[in-house]
């Protein structure tokens, strides 16, 4: 793989951090309280903003990625909602586990509503990005009293015959590298894009990276290789046809993943979806290239789920 933008979008700036734009900073000063919580002998990392008693948000981050994708994001919400993301098991800083499957990220998604009182004020909203939403549906199904609704952002449920393509996470350890700089620089995308906010994927990039514990003071990402290569997705495509709440459905344009078609034909599988919508210009990671729109399509819908008729 060659060192072009849409590869390594942070190649260019060589570890050193880009210029951060007014709104990231004063977003991102909406710092969130950080905390931990135990769930089946892993500690998850835990997110929240807002305050206990109103009404509950959720946010779920995609495979290899961590809690703080939402930290530019969930700060909007956080004057009228109770707000919490995480990072799964095996990702950010939780911690990781000798095997991992869809039940056991469904329970991490409950213990979290249980653990940052997002039902004090009725069952949450639950959004979920990509990975993330695969929990978010199995959840839907077999603990559909707990969740007001579901939000996919950019989210599918992969049928069994799908395979893996060619940049999926391996099983392989990945290479460790020499200094903080120097793993950032590598950082990209799955699937691979560049991003015309350099400011934002260097703060994923930089909460994506731990000096190795072994004291060699090298570094290296925090996300489980093993994960995504040992994960059983198959049982998860049966699961759409029996949603037990309302869903919502938001993708990008330009997605790699979820094309418009492939939208629609999900929101014919659920049960009860009350809004299919594409964001502009926007490829899968839609944080990364629309935040703002992104924001204010969430609202929308949101609020279109918690007004249920």
């Amino acid at each position: 793989m060659d060192d072009g933008a849409a590869d390594l979008p942070l190649a260019r700036f060589e570890g050193a951090p880009p210029p951060r734009s007014p709104w990231l900073a004063d977003t991102l000063a909406m710092s969130p309280e950080r905390t931990r919580f135990a769930c089946e002998g892993a500690g998850i990392e835990l997110l929240t903003w807002g305050e206990a008693g109103k009404p509950g948000l959720l946010f779920l981050h995609g495979n290899g990625a961590h809690a703080d994708w939402w930290s530019f994001i969930a700060p909007a919400f956080a004057a009228s909602h109770r707000c919490a993301a995480i990072s799964w098991s095996g990702m950010g800083g939780s911690d990781w586990r000798d095997g991992y499957s869809i039940e056991g990220y469904a329970r991490e998604l409950l213990g979290t509503i249980d653990a940052a009182g997002l039902d004090q004020a009725g069952p949450p909203i639950v959004v979920g990005h990509s990975f993330g939403g695969i929990p978010l549906m199995y959840a839907a199904v077999h603990h559909g009293n707990r969740i007001g609704g579901g939000i996919m952002v950019d989210s599918f449920v992969p049928p069994r015959e799908r395979p893996a393509p060619d940049w999926a996470v391996s099983g392989k350890a990945p290479p460790r590298y020499a200094s903080e700089a120097a793993i950032v620089a590598r950082y990209r995308f799955a699937p691979p894009q560049d991003s015309a906010h350099p400011d934002i994927v260097d703060h994923l990039a930089r909460g994506s990276v731990r000096v190795a514990a072994d004291g060699s003071g090298e570094w290296m990402w925090r996300f489980d290789p093993r994960m995504w290569a040992t994960l059983d997705r198959s049982g998860a495509d049966p699961l759409v046809e029996r949603a037990g709440v309302p869903f919502g459905i938001l993708h990008g344009e330009l997605s790699a993943l979820v094309s418009a078609d492939h939208a629609e034909r999900l929101a014919a599988r659920l049960p009860d979806c009350r809004f299919v919508a594409a964001i502009p210009r926007a490829r899968h990671h839609i944080m990364v290239d629309e935040p703002i729109a992104l924001i204010a399509a969430l609202r929308v819908g949101i609020a279109t789920l918690e007004h249920r008729t």
